[in-house]
């Protein structure tokens, strides 16, 4: 099911953001112009809206850049991943060679690695899970799935305005999913919450053109597959079991038909 998580920020800010990502070098006034919004209106908001300060700056001749293109190869974005590439990328690596990458690049973006043997698991456990995703996807489909990007351990607080966290990405056109990965076998709500938590603040990131998919996966469980409410609210989101991931992408991509 496809939840609309949108309302958290203003359209004013989206379409702000869609147009710097689009367009990079605007300044304020030509901002204005082709948003249609005054220019005390978007300089107010770039000033002060904390998802701009977060994902945007400003250069020397006073021009305004995203961090993150929203096109794909998402540039930028790597600036903010543990491990970002293709699918076909991710499966021609091994396990050491992937696992050496990915923590290179969690200390180059910043992810505490103090507990190591612990994070070391969760990450090979997580490694696992999506390989064996791609061996369901190969078997059931013929989907091009090794042209789809991944994203392993994205963290985006660089101005320490707006946290954007994920485990993985799995990025394909039209459509992103982020997973959240737990070794356990029940569902905690909390845990459901933070899955779903960040699909608001990915909405901007990706934009206009692409929709969110967030799921919470429970590698320690078996044969699971079901929604589960976010918090207070009426959104859904589906929680699964590692052998049942493929599912989440089914309920979107409909490659299994009854």
């Amino acid at each position: 099911m496809k939840n609309s998580f949108g309302g958290l920020f203003p359209e004013e800010e989206r379409r702000v953001y869609s147009l710097i990502s689009r367009k990079p070098g605007l300044k304020a006034r030509e901002i204005a112009q082709e948003t249609g919004l005054d220019r005390k209106s978007v300089n107010r908001l770039l000033v002060s809206s904390a998802l701009m300060r977060e994902l945007c700056y400003q250069d020397r001749e006073y021009r305004w850049h995203a961090l993150v293109r929203q096109q794909a190869p998402y540039e930028g974005l790597y600036e903010f991943s543990g491990w970002y590439g293709t699918v076909g990328e991710f499966l021609a690596q091994g396990e050491a060679e992937w696992l050496a990458r990915l923590t290179e690049g969690c200390r180059r973006i910043g992810r505490n690695l103090n507990d190591t043997r612990g994070l070391m698991h969760s990450f090979t456990d997580c490694r696992e899970t999506m390989r064996r995703l791609f061996d369901d996807l190969r078997e059931m489909t013929d989907l091009p799935f090794r042209g789809w990007e991944i994203v392993f351990e994205l963290r985006m607080n660089r101005a320490r305005y707006v946290r954007i966290y994920a485990d993985v990405l799995l990025i394909l056109p039209g459509r992103v999913f982020s997973l959240e990965f737990k070794m356990k076998d029940r569902i905690d709500p909390e845990e459901v919450l933070q899955a779903a938590k960040y699909a608001p603040y990915l909405e901007i990131l990706f934009g206009p053109g692409m929709d969110i998919f967030p799921a919470l996966v429970l590698t320690g469980a078996a044969d699971l597959f079901e929604e589960a409410p976010v918090g207070g609210t009426d959104a859904v989101i589906p929680v699964c079991s590692g052998d049942m991931l493929f599912n989440v992408l089914n309920s979107c991509l409909g490659f299994l038909k009854e």
